[in-house]
């Protein structure tokens, strides 16, 4: 029976360790980091997200703001909010809620915040960095994975890494991040996607097993070998009459069943999710620390 990766414990852990910080920079400053939330149009899962992340900053003492847009915001109009936040130093972090409208170029949007703000991980420069191996800004999922990982003292190093996906968001750079020459990584890194004709001839020769597709329960025990660590990105919406909402929230990854054969394992939820804004606020303070130095000639250690 494998062990739980508690991505919910993990997450508050991070959260207290960042108040503590922020409290001590208050008082040397006076200053809080700060980090906007753009959310254009009415998406039900988007403001609640939002509202998650800012209930979040206002557990650890951190500066928030949400910027409501109609979805029938221009592009232009939108590029104009995002530089007032670029330019206002109140405002370490800026993040552009996705998805957008349709009529909204979402990689135009992302180009025009500013790296020094790109909390998301999501410009071409702060990709750049993460793939060379420069210090960046990580997209905040695949950094909740690699500290989940750290967190469990789970090796990596030498090991075969099986990430399933190859999205911007998660696949690519969890496998960039893996791939690195450093603590924490140092792994050799498998990617696989919908080309593969028998995907499991790949999943079953993983020590690790990241599986980041939004199909749910896709992967099954017989899909892994042995003794595999599973992080399961996944979050899909399922019909279920015995709930009250009439449906529930699972995985990629057909838990109860590989549970079983795993040696580790992230439930969903409670997982990665989690993670996923614990690292939003780590990646602000880091932006904030950035501004104070650069600014102030503040060194944050």
């Amino acid at each position: 029976m494998a062990i739980i990766i508690d991505g919910k414990k993990v997450a508050e852990e991070i959260k207290l360790e960042l108040k503590v910080r922020i409290d001590n920079v208050k008082n040397r400053t006076g200053k809080v980091p700060g980090l906007v939330a753009i959310l254009v149009g009415d998406n039900p899962a988007s403001q609640v997200y939002v509202s998650s992340k800012g209930k979040a900053c206002n557990e650890i003492g951190m500066h928030s703001k949400v910027e409501n847009l109609s979805a029938n915001i221009s592009e232009k109009e939108l590029i104009e909010h995002i530089n007032y936040y670029n330019k206002d130093d109140n405002f370490h972090g800026i993040l552009v809620q996705l998805p957008l409208p349709k009529h909204i170029n979402e990689q135009k949007i992302i180009e025009s915040i500013i790296p020094e703000k790109d909390v998301d991980g999501f410009h071409p420069v702060n990709v750049g960095n993460l793939v060379i191996g420069k210090d960046t800004f990580y997209p905040c999922t695949p950094y909740g994975i690699v500290e989940l990982l750290k967190r469990y003292s789970i090796e990596i190093k030498g090991k075969h890494v099986v990430v399933v996906g190859r999205s911007n968001i998660v696949g690519k750079p969890i496998a960039n991040m893996l791939l690195q020459k450093k603590e924490g990584a140092n792994a050799i890194v498998t990617v696989c996607h919908s080309a593969a004709e028998d995907l499991s001839r790949y999943t079953k020769d993983a020590d690790v097993l990241i599986a980041a597709i939004g199909k749910e329960n896709f992967i099954t025990a017989d899909m892994i070998k042995d003794g595999a660590v599973i992080i399961d990105v996944g979050i899909n919406r399922v019909e279920d009459k015995n709930s009250k909402k009439g449906y529930k929230i699972v995985g990629d990854v057909k838990f109860d069943e590989v549970e079983k054969k795993a040696s580790y394992i992230t439930p969903v939820p409670g997982g990665v999710g989690p993670m996923t804004i614990a690292m939003l606020l780590k990646n602000t303070f880091l932006a904030f620390t950035k501004f104070l130095e650069k600014n102030y000639g503040f060194v944050i250690n």
